[in-house]
């Protein structure tokens, strides 16, 4: 590998927020010609990360070095003119302008004042057929072409700005297999050039495949850099996550020890699958069961969720309730045969902050009801009244507004409301997540508790430990894939990771 100084180092970085630490100790170093993969799971720090590298944040303390020159980034401006490009996840273009018009936008070549279009178009061209090798009809509009072709475009834009180093944030999360193939040959010829790649990613295969570097963050801080063909699976995997092999406990899961009955088959997903969410999969749940999904950020996790509860269509394979000879197609479907689902982006897809604890936990039965069928404000109180001490909720005030509750009691309001639709199917996506040891110990005990009364979980969590504590069987996923079902004896947290490690 190069002995070449780095072109970008960042030594001791410290990044704090209100009551918040977000990077702390961070270090990072970027070689010309080199793909360097940045890695950690969910809150590791890897957005904050960029967000200072990009001038969006300030840092507090530390220092960064531009081809060995201390610079200062407190602006995006800043961070473009020492020659740093950021193409993010969600392709941030303008859809109704050309390919040419969004490779230039801000900086379109003029004369006398007005744009030179044909003048740009060529340039355009030529920037995408020598640094891309991509050719396409630069005056349509960008919507025209799919996603691949957009996200390319946006690195030609980003190159087209003298960059020294591009971050390419997720690129490839949207994309399939050949599309990604694409952008990799587009990768190593621009590593090849001389350009330093940051790739953010959570695909184990796809860094294996295309980083020469790799620099993992764990809870805001640095665990380590290294050379990625030195580095086994397995070791990263433990590394993201936290575990050393040797003091690894495995753990039984509580629902196991207890042995607990289960019924006949409730749901069975069959070749059930999204393009870009998840590769075809077949799973099923039998009443009274907890099924935990394990798998790194961006396994596929939530995808799977969502296509069991009908919120997003799958592409291929079917969900049936064998029992009651039903498909599930749509969330209202859904709900109508009792399944219910807590998202794990509790903010914006589940609480609804300008309103009360009590008007939050009756949400979905009032629409189950319908507009014409209010349910009386005493009625309201009483239901409120009953799962805030069931619950344990604090403060107990069903008129305290939502927003103003902690983390842990608004995940608790939200199995509240679904609890009182009495589903037969609970998906819960990260319900204990940024929330304190005392109502995760009660979440789970309550997940526990409810299965020995019939009814039937999918758990998800990052937190392995947890998994195996609350799961009758865990399914393991590794890149969209589903790749093994874990029962009994196998189920310890060495095997789920190994299984998620993979190769």
């Amino acid at each position: 590998m190069s002995t070449q100084k780095p072109i970008l180092q960042m030594t001791k970085i410290h990044k704090r927020f209100p009551g918040v630490k977000a990077l702390s100790d961070v270090n990072l170093r970027l070689f010309p010609g080199e793909v360097h993969a940045l890695m950690g799971e969910n809150g590791a720090g890897k957005s904050t990360l960029i967000k200072v590298l990009t001038g969006v944040y300030s840092i507090d303390e530390g220092r960064v070095e531009m081809e060995g020159i201390a610079t200062t980034l407190h602006s995006p401006l800043e961070s473009q003119a020492a020659g740093i490009s950021t193409v993010y996840q969600e392709v941030n273009l303008c859809p109704n302008l050309t390919v040419a018009e969004n490779i230039f936008i801000g900086r379109e070549p003029r004369r006398f004042g007005r744009i030179v279009w044909k003048e740009m178009n060529r340039r355009a061209d030529e920037l995408l057929r020598e640094r891309m090798n991509l050719q396409i009809d630069v005056t349509l509009p960008l919507h025209t072409y799919s996603v691949a072709v957009q996200q390319l475009v946006a690195i030609a834009r980003a190159l087209n700005i003298s960059a020294k180093v591009l971050i390419l944030d997720e690129p490839t999360s949207s994309l399939d297999q050949k599309e990604v193939e694409q952008l990799f040959r587009i990768m190593r010829k621009l590593k090849q050039g001389g350009l330093s790649i940051l790739f953010v990613t959570h695909f184990l295969d796809q860094m294996y495949e295309i980083s020469d570097r790799v620099t993992i963050l764990r809870g805001g801080e640095f665990v380590g850099e290294y050379m990625a063909k030195e580095l086994t699976r397995l070791e990263l995997v433990m590394k993201m996550i936290g575990k050393e092999l040797h003091l690894l406990e495995e753990l039984p899961s509580l629902a196991e020890a207890d042995q607990n009955p289960l019924g006949g088959e409730l749901i069975r997903a069959e070749g059930l699958g999204r393009k870009g969410g998840i590769e075809p999969f077949d799973l099923a749940i039998r009443q009274g069961e907890v099924v935990g999904l394990a798998g790194l950020l961006g396994s596929g996790r939530t995808e799977t969720a969502r296509l069991f509860f009908g919120a997003d269509k799958p592409d291929s394979g079917r969900l049936t309730l064998p029992e009651s000879a039903g498909t599930v197609r749509s969330p209202r479907e859904a709900i109508r045969r009792r399944i219910a689902f807590c998202s794990e982006n509790r903010k914006t897809e589940g609480i609804i902050g300008d309103l009360t604890v009590r008007e939050n936990i009756i949400l979905v039965l009032q629409a189950k009801y319908g507009v014409f069928k209010a349910i009386s404000r005493k009625r309201q109180e009483e239901i409120a009244g009953e799962y805030i001490r069931m619950l344990n909720i604090n403060p107990p005030n069903p008129d305290h507004l939502i927003k103003n509750l902690s983390g842990g009691n608004q995940q608790k309001v939200l199995l509240a409301r679904w609890l009182l639709t009495e589903p037969q199917l609970l998906i819960l996506d990260e319900p204990t997540r940024g929330i304190d040891i005392g109502a995760k110990a009660e979440i789970q005990k309550l997940v526990l508790s409810l299965s020995r009364q019939g009814m039937s979980f999918l758990f998800i969590s990052s937190e392995l430990e947890e998994v195996l504590r609350v799961s009758d069987r865990i399914a393991v996923l590794r890149d969209r894939r589903k790749v093994k079902e874990i029962t009994g004896k196998d189920m310890s947290q060495q095997h789920i990771m190994q299984s998620i490690a993979g190769g």
